[in-house]
C-alpha cells in the first residue's frame, strides 16, 4: 500500500551504517511475526538483526518506528503491486478472482512470515501502544478502501448489481482476507487458501 503511515520514519543519525537495512528489516519482520509487536524485546530484535541496541536506535529510533517500518517494508514488498493489479484488472470479477489467488501465495509464500503481519501482529499489541494501533488500523482501513473502490468501479460499469452496498461488500471482502491470514498462521496450505479465493467470484451480485 502507498499512504504515509501515521509514525513517521526515523531520519538515522551519526556514523553511516554497516550492517544491510533491508536484510535487518526482514529479520526483525520475523521477530515481530513469531513474538507479536509487544512481547519482541530489544535485545531479540537486536540478535536477529546482528546489531547492538545503540545502532538499533541510532538506525530507526525506537521499537515502534522498526516495527513500522517492517510493516511498511512487508507491504511494499509483497502487496502494493497486486493491490495495483487488482485495480487495473478491466473485469472485477477476474480481479477479485486474481487479487485472492495472489493473497493465497502471498500468505502462505516461504519468503515471507506466514499470514499478514498487519492482521497478526494487532493481536499482540497493547492499548498502551497508541500510535502503533492507529497505524496498524491505518493500513487495514487501506485494505478495504482498495476493496471498497473496486467494488464501487465494478458496480459503476454493469459488472456488479446496482443494488449492491459498496462499503458492505468491501467490508465482506477485506474479513476474508483478514480470515485467510489467520487460517495461513495456522498452518493452512496454498491449495486451502486457493479454495477460499475460488469462493469469491460468489460473492458478487450478479445484475439481472
Amino acid at each position: 500500500m502507498t499512504d504515509t503511515p501515521i509514525i513517521p520514519p526515523h531520519k538515522s543519525k551519526g556514523r553511516p551504517r554497516t550492517f544491510d537495512r533491508d536484510a535487518a528489516l526482514i529479520s526483525a519482520l520475523g521477530v515481530f511475526w513469531r513474538r507479536g509487536y509487544e512481547p519482541a524485546s530489544i535485545s531479540e530484535l537486536c540478535a536477529a538483526m546482528e546489531i547492538n541496541p545503540p545502532s538499533l536506535y541510532a538506525a530507526f529510533g525506537n521499537k515502534a518506528q522498526l516495527f513500522m517500518e517492517a510493516v511498511n517494508h512487508y507491504e511494499t514488498t509483497y502487496w502494493d503491486a497486486t493491490w495495483e493489479r487488482m485495480a487495473e484488472v478491466p473485469d472485477v470479477h477476474e480481479a477479485l478472482r486474481g487479487f485472492f489467488h495472489e493473497a493465497a501465495q502471498i500468505l502462505t509464500s516461504q519468503d515471507a512470515p506466514c499470514g499478514c503481519l498487519v492482521i497478526l501482529a494487532a493481536t499482540n499489541v497493547s492499548a498502551e501502544a497508541e500510535e502503533v494501533n492507529a497505524s496498524l488500523k491505518a493500513f487495514r482501513d487501506e485494505g478495504r478502501e482498495w476493496l471498497t473502490r473496486r467494488v464501487r468501479r465494478g458496480i459503476s460499469e454493469g459488472q456488479i448489481a446496482g443494488d449492491t452496498d459498496p462499503a458492505g461488500l468491501g467490508l465482506t471482502l477485506n474479513t476474508l482476507l483478514e480470515g485467510m491470514s489467520l487460517a495461513a498462521r495456522d498452518g493452512a496450505t496454498r491449495e486451502e487458501l486457493e479454495t477460499i479465493a475460488a469462493s469469491v467470484q460468489r460473492l458478487l451480485p450478479a445484475n439481472a
